[in-house]
């Protein structure tokens, strides 16, 4: 019997645990709050909460997403040097970069992981993980996105956003107080996207090529794009009732050009690597989305997580005290 509050205690914190990763699981890719990149507009509060800006002595550089607590996911090229952490900050919570409000909150980076195939820019693998030094707590304004499962297939034609602080165009900032911006694009297939590129190619150069990790989305015309300072921030695609992370924001030539579509890297592309750096990473199956379970449903079951748990050790500690 001596020994029996330290295992009733380890219970405890396991129980606690695995609460917290459910609890990851459930709130990902649901916003709360539902009340310029190029040809974009406003976004509202709290409307993408996984949206974060990567800041390099308190200067927006680069976006990215919120995939857990402790990890954020935005693009390799974004990191010439990986060593120097203590230059980095990462802002989450804010709709504005220029005074951020009361839900943004600053977190430190502990450390950055590139994915090792990466080789310069327009390559394949263009995609990093940013660790924070402390977990972030979630509110209706911080929430992870939700990150699909090698199975998950973003077809041609779907209509997808892409957030981010970039230049409204190839010559200009965005005004103060710099707004999130939102756009809708249609996702384009690869064969398509590499005879766009292909089209009204610098003379003795040889067309970028559209790679198998990466995924086009945007408009032949052009006149609507993400841009300078958006790399690394999400594409997201709603699918059922999740929004899941179909790219990250890699490469284009210029702003807005015609033929010229943006180009991503896709995320389940580097499920592997992704899965290796955050093992504990819940994958959405894209089929998730489809189940007749709304809002309010998820957040009864987010609800009743402290329950069940609590249930769940009490039967175990009733078990053992049986055996005793």
């Amino acid at each position: 019997m001596r020994h029996l509050p330290a295992l009733a205690l380890l219970l405890l914190l396991l129980g606690f645990g695995d609460e917290r990763l459910l609890a990851s699981a459930l709130v990902c890719g649901r916003p709360r709050m539902l009340n310029r990149m190029v040809g974009g507009w406003d976004a509202l509060e709290g409307e993408w909460p996984w949206q974060v800006s990567i800041q390099r002595n308190g200067s927006h550089f680069c976006g990215g997403s919120l995939l857990t607590e402790r990890w954020v996911l935005t693009a390799a090229h974004c990191f010439s040097n990986t060593s120097e952490t203590s230059l980095y900050q990462v802002l989450l919570g804010a709709r504005q970069l220029v005074r951020p409000g009361p839900h943004a909150v600053y977190a430190r980076v502990k450390r950055v992981e590139s994915n090792p195939l990466y080789r310069g820019m327009a390559s394949s693998a263009d995609v990093a993980l940013v660790e924070l030094e402390a977990p972030v707590t979630f509110t209706n304004y911080i929430l992870p996105v939700c990150v699909p499962d090698p199975s998950g297939a973003f077809e041609a034609g779907m209509s997808c956003w892409v957030t981010g602080w970039g230049s409204p165009s190839e010559e200009d900032r965005l005004p103060s107080p710099r707004v999130l911006q939102k756009l809708a694009v249609p996702i384009i297939d690869t064969p398509k996207c590499n005879l766009l590129y292909s089209k009204d190619a610098e003379a003795g150069l040889q067309p970028k090529a559209i790679k198998d990790d990466m995924l086009c989305a945007g408009f032949a015309e052009g006149k609507k794009d993400a841009c300078k300072g958006d790399s690394g921030g999400p594409l997201v695609c709603l699918v059922g009732r999740l929004w899941l992370q179909a790219g990250v924001i890699s490469w284009g030539e210029g702003c807005a050009r015609r033929n010229r579509p943006g180009v991503y890297i896709r995320v389940t592309s580097h499920h592997d690597w992704i899965h290796r750096i955050i093992p504990n990473l819940q994958f959405q199956q894209a089929e998730l989305g489809g189940q007749k379970r709304g809002p309010q449903v998820q957040q009864h079951l987010l609800d009743s997580v402290p329950r069940l748990a609590a249930h769940m050790l009490l039967s175990v500690l009733a078990a053992l005290l049986a055996l005793l």
